[in-house]
This record gives C-alpha cells, structure tokens and sequence, in this order.
C-alpha cells in the first residue's frame, strides 16, 4: 500500500505542483487549504487528489504517513499545534521534494527576483522540443504544457528556484534544497520585505545556494551587475556562463527587429538568428539565459531557438486575455518596481502605435508596506495612464500625487472611468500579483457591453 501523504496549504502553486508530481510518483496524496477552488483544485482532484476546505484539526484523524507543511501555515494555527503535539512526521514542500525525487535528477534551477517563472518555462520547453521530457515545477501554469508541474523522464528537472522562506521550522530560503547542477542567477534586487530586511540578506542566501552548485555545475549570470556581482566575489566553485546586450558577456543578444521579434545571439565567434513571440529586452534575456543552461545539459543553440519560436508564455505574463472593438486587454504578474517598468518598456516596443493604459494594483506584501513607493512614478512612467486600484491594507498613502494617475478604492468606479476613455488601437495591460479584486473580468464584460 503506497504512503500516504498530507499536504497542507495545497492549493498554491508550488505545493499543488508538488501534489501532482508525488501522485505521478505513486503516492497517496490529500491536502486542504483555507480556500479550495479551481483552476488548481480541478488539476488536483482530476489527479485522484482529496481535497479538504480549511484547517480543522479532524485532518490528523486521516492518519496519514507525512505531513507536507506550506509555508503559509504559522504557529498558533489549531492545525499545526495539533500536528506538533501528535506523533505524525512533518516536513516542507522544497525538503521532501530535494529529498525523494531532486537528489537523483539533474536539477536545473531557476532564481533571481524577476522573470523566474517565464525563464524556467522557457527551459523546459526547450528541452521538451529536443526530446527530453523533462520534469518540471514551475510557479504558473506553462501554455505550452498545460500544468504547473510534471515528474517527467529522469535525468532532467527544471524547478523555479525562489529566495522565499521554506517554513515556519524552516527559515531558509527554498532554492536551498534544490542542490542545482545547473543554476540560472537572473538578476537581483531587494524584495520580500516581509521576511528581508536588506538586499543584503537577501545576497546571503544566493551565496548559500552557489556554495552546493558542484565544480563541474553551471552558473549562469548577467554580466556587470553589482548585486550579482558581490554574491559572486564571497565565492564561485562553478563554471560561470556570462550573458548581456553587450561586451564582456560571454553571450550576448541584439534585437534586430523587436518589433517583429527578429533577434541574434553571439558567442565565441559563433552567430545565430532567430525569432521569439516575447517582446522586451528582458524577455530576450531570459531566453538566452534559457538557451545557454539547456545546451549545459545537451540541446543546441539552434534546438533551442527553433524551440522558442514556438514558445506560449505562461498565464498571467503578458497574456492577451481579449480583444474587444480593437481594444487589447493583457494580464501580467508584475509585482516589482523593475518589472513593471521593464515589462511596459517591452510591450510600448511592440505595440508603437498604441496608447498603453495601465491598470495596477500593488499588492504584494513588499508593495503594500511601502517599501518602493517613491519609486512606482518612475515604473509606470512609461504607461499613456495609469488607473491604480487600492489594495487592501496599504501601509503608506497610495495617492495620485505620489504614482500619479488617477486612484481609486472601488473596482467598478474604475471599470466606469476606465472604459469610455478608450479608444481602438488602445491597449489596457492589467497588473496584479493577485485575483485584481475581480476588475479583469468586470472590464471585459463592460468592453464587450460597449463594443458588441
């Protein structure tokens, strides 16, 4: 009779992939969570997974073999004192996966503050077109493969590698259990001010993570960038591969037409052409950080560049979610300063003749506590107009005369003011790390009242 295992907290990304790969390894799986609901609860259930609403102690009656642990759950839940006080094993989500399925795979992660999610699926696309089948868990759902995660065939796994906390028995940072032979490091700023208190803290953890890449690993980095640059100086065992728009990047790319998504990478005298769907430098980026951490493992530049032309981001990156009398309405993920703009500065790119009208909540933990409020002017910048949506428990002031724009506390007032000032050709880009308070599908609907 297979083990049985309980997964607390399973409806997330992370520990409802983690879910579905131990029921592909022949594991019995349940799990609850305080809110149950699809997308993820059809996958899971679709799977042979129970699932149970909340966190009532009645749970431990199940018996089950091992408790999975999220790392939402925190001392004084009535679940976990009961769990504590029972005789029932428990763990986290990144240490049972390190220990019964990552430490027999090639592990290809993925870290950095930006661009984790699009990166890893752009790697395990890649490898998938060459025939590997690789296993994968990845912090959205991948178009191209229609889940979150897989196991895959042995050897190859690619996992986003995320700097946030393991559990509340486990402070370290989750990429700490992965041990990568292949480590993408994209970039590196201060985030998740909730549990950092510096971007130096944060370095700790990156240095952490290169002190178990074995000597004939891989790291793969941008070239000249400080932050990245000074975890590097406190110690390097790996092989490092540089990547940037210019030299002394190892690899470096070049838009041709960015317009129509023509590009060219270089390295070591070597050239090659291809075109990519994703618009902005740092998609291009994230793709040759792609491309080189797949030829670690076997694939070819021209493999993978044949590969991308095919890509499908993930949901909620850059993802055309209608388009009503002209009018493109696109939902992305962004939730840092640096992404933000970076990710406006690529759609204004490819969408030249548009107007951007942005529509933003800034709800991330770090958002919501102010942490770069005086910066969010400068990110958004670059929009036509901004329509900024309150979220709930701000820490600071979220006031026109701080972003600029216009602010609003209430989601229909902004469907309302939003919609008859749009104009075909306009592209509306929707900017939330969450549900947006239900404003996508409000804005739809009154799209297609006003234009069908």
């Amino acid at each position: 009779m297979s083990k049985h295992i309980h997964i607390l907290g399973i409806c997330g990304t992370f520990m409802g992939g983690l879910a579905l790969i131990a029921r592909q390894m022949g594991y019995q799986v349940s799990g609850s969570d305080a809110n149950v609901y699809p997308p993820m609860s059809t996958q899971l259930q679709e799977s042979g997974i129970a699932l149970h609403e909340g966190y009532d102690e009645s749970i431990l009656e199940l018996k089950p073999d091992l408790v999975i642990v999220g790392n939402a759950m925190s001392r004084g839940l009535p679940i976990i004192e009961a769990l504590l006080n029972s005789n029932i094993p428990y763990t986290s989500g990144p240490q049972w996966l390190g220990d019964h399925l990552l430490r027999d795979r090639w592990v290809l992660a993925v870290s950095g503050t930006h661009g984790k999610t699009t990166t890893s699926s752009l790697l395990a696309w890649m490898l998938e077109e060459a025939g590997l089948q690789p296993g994968f868990l990845i912090g959205g759902v991948t178009a191209n493969f229609g889940v979150s995660a897989r196991l895959g065939q042995a050897p190859f796994f690619v996992i986003e590698a995320d700097e946030y906390d393991t559990a509340f028995f486990d402070k370290r940072s989750k990429f700490l259990h992965y041990h990568p032979r292949t480590l993408i490091l994209n970039n590196l700023e201060f985030d998740h001010a909730d549990i950092f208190d510096s971007l130096g803290d944060i370095q700790t953890q990156f240095h952490h993570l290169l002190r178990v890449v074995p000597s004939l690993g891989q790291v793969i980095y941008p070239a000249g960038v400080p932050a990245v640059d000074d975890v590097l100086a406190r110690g390097l065992w790996a092989q490092p591969e540089t990547f940037g728009a210019n030299a002394p990047a190892q690899w470096q790319y070049v838009w041709r037409h960015q317009a129509r998504g023509d590009f060219s990478i270089k390295h070591a005298g070597s050239e090659w052409e291809g075109r990519t769907p994703l618009s902005g430098d740092y998609n291009l980026s994230n793709a040759l950080a792609a491309i080189i951490a797949a030829r670690h493992v076997g694939v070819s530049p021209e493999h993978s560049i044949a590969a991308l032309a095919t890509f499908k981001n993930t949901k909620r990156r850059q993802e055309l979610i209608a388009d009503i009398g002209g009018i493109k309405v696109i939902d992305d993920f962004a939730h840092h300063p640096t992404a933000i703009r970076l990710t406006l500065e690529g759609l204004k790119a490819t969408h030249q003749n548009s107007r951007l009208m942005l529509v933003i909540e800034p709800r991330s933990n770090t958002m919501r506590m102010g942490v770069h409020a005086n910066t969010l002017a400068d990110a958004t910048s670059i929009a036509d107009q901004c329509y900024w949506l309150r979220a709930k428990n701000m820490g600071f002031d979220l006031s026109s005369d701080l972003v600029g724009g216009q602010v609003f506390d209430d989601v229909d007032l902004l469907v309302a003011k939003l919609v008859p000032e749009l104009a075909p050709t306009d592209v509306v880009v929707c900017m939330s790390n969450g549900d947006f308070q239900g404003l996508k599908d409000k804005l739809v609907h009154a799209l297609k009242d006003t234009y069908e």
